[in-house]
């Protein structure tokens, strides 16, 4: 909360929110044996395949925002449940790939399934997935998402010396 404003901040609102669906989508998945995380990246993976790609573990860590290495810790894991696959790229060596397997694509399928019906619940007070209330907040959701956030100089001065 903000000293200046009597109520919460947009920030602490996008906050308690993301908690708020982190923590409803572990739930919702957690019967199919993935995480929140997970899902994301499965479900990203899936519809990548659909569209003809079998992107590397980096290309799909800037799709979802995750962190490279979380995405490899989360690939590995994934692979050893059976649900994904991992290859070296032929054309760069360095690269790894990933494809879900079957079984990959049938749990993600469930998930996205169920994922979608809580995203409609969560979305109703809105007036549901397709009311322009939605499509509106989608768009601000998409410009916060696509601004650059860059520590401004002054920032970061009066941070030196100090803890977080």
């Amino acid at each position: 909360m903000s000293v200046s404003s009597p109520g919460p901040t947009p920030g602490f609102l996008v906050w308690r929110l993301a908690n708020k669906w982190r923590v409803a989508v572990d739930r919702a998945v957690a019967p199919l044996g993935l995480t929140h995380a997970q899902y994301s990246l499965v479900a990203s993976l899936y519809g990548m395949q659909r569209a003809g790609e079998r992107p590397s573990q980096r290309r799909l860590a800037d799709h979802t925002g995750l962190e490279a290495l979380y995405v490899s810790k989360l690939a590995r894991a994934l692979e050893s449940a059976g649900l994904i696959e991992r290859a070296r790229d032929p054309r760069d060596p360095r690269a790894v790939q990933l494809a879900l397997t079957e079984q990959g694509q049938a749990v993600t399928r469930q998930a996205i399934t169920v994922v979608q019906e809580l995203l409609q619940q969560l979305l109703e007070p809105l007036g549901g997935l397709g009311a322009p209330r939605v499509r509106a907040f989608t768009d601000e959701l998409t410009t916060l998402l696509d601004a650059p956030l860059t520590p401004s100089a002054s920032n970061d001065s009066k941070r030196q010396g100090t803890t977080p």
